[in-house]
């Protein structure tokens, strides 16, 4: 009786490794289309709600020392309601990357970017709704300023070099220090460049809708660009 001879099992080709945190838009690419939102936003605050910022908290402190003097033109008010409502939202963005920054960085920053799309959609619900109140200057100022803090935090957190989305200033240092004029690589020049560049086009856009179209269509553009970038954000820098 004769026995035909069975063919070793054959081990199957490993199958690519599946990596969810690569889904989507790059970090970097993000941050620079974040930088141009703060611009936006700057420019509808600094123009619109009376000379105050409330993405660029530099620049507030140093605001809120011409309203103390009493500089025309600047408030104490409209800008201490601008800082304290970014720092509540620095603290809850801390609250939020303690308990998701351990996890995924895709879900956390997808979460956080809703939130503040969810906020900047607000400020531009008010802003069309009573354009006039006293009160919505009030409000304006503090629910984007208290979005800003939110992602300051988790920008912060994700530690994504040279791409802060809010200030320059080292970032306009690393550019110069850093370069071939100062005996450096320049290696981050590019990095830098753009995000001096976004920032740049942000404001120009935001004036431009400020001076042109009020405070809520800047505003909304604002939101809906925030609000794709929550829906396509990779972990991956």
């Amino acid at each position: 009786m004769s026995t035909e001879a069975t063919e070793p099992d054959r081990p199957s080709p490993p199958s690519p490794s599946y990596d969810p945190e690569s889904r989507g838009l790059r970090l970097v690419a993000v941050l620079l289309v974040l930088t141009v939102v703060s611009g936006l936003i700057d420019a509808v605050s600094y123009l619109g709600l009376g000379h105050v910022f409330t993405a660029n908290m530099t620049g507030n402190v140093v605001v809120l020392g011409f309203a103390a003097a009493g500089a025309p033109g600047f408030s104490v008010s409209h800008t201490l309601v601008s800082l304290c409502s970014f720092l509540v939202g620095a603290v809850a963005g801390g609250r939020v990357a303690g308990r998701l920054g351990g996890g995924s960085r895709r879900r956390w920053a997808r979460v956080t970017l809703a939130v503040e799309a969810v906020f900047l959609g607000v400020s531009s619900a008010v802003a069309f709704a009573a354009p006039d109140a006293k009160a919505t200057v009030y409000t304006l100022i503090a629910v984007t300023a208290f979005a800003m803090g939110l992602r300051n935090a988790t920008v912060r957190r994700l530690g994504v070099p040279d791409l802060t989305t809010t200030v320059l200033t080292m970032t306009l240092t690393g550019l110069a220090a850093d370069s071939r004029a100062a005996g450096g690589t320049g290696r981050h020049s590019p990095r830098r460049s753009a995000s001096v560049a976004a920032m740049a086009v942000g404001a120009l856009l935001g004036a431009w809708l400020v001076v042109h179209h009020g405070l809520g269509i800047p505003l909304l553009v604002a939101a809906a660009v925030v609000a794709v970038l929550a829906v396509s954000t990779s972990g991956r820098e």
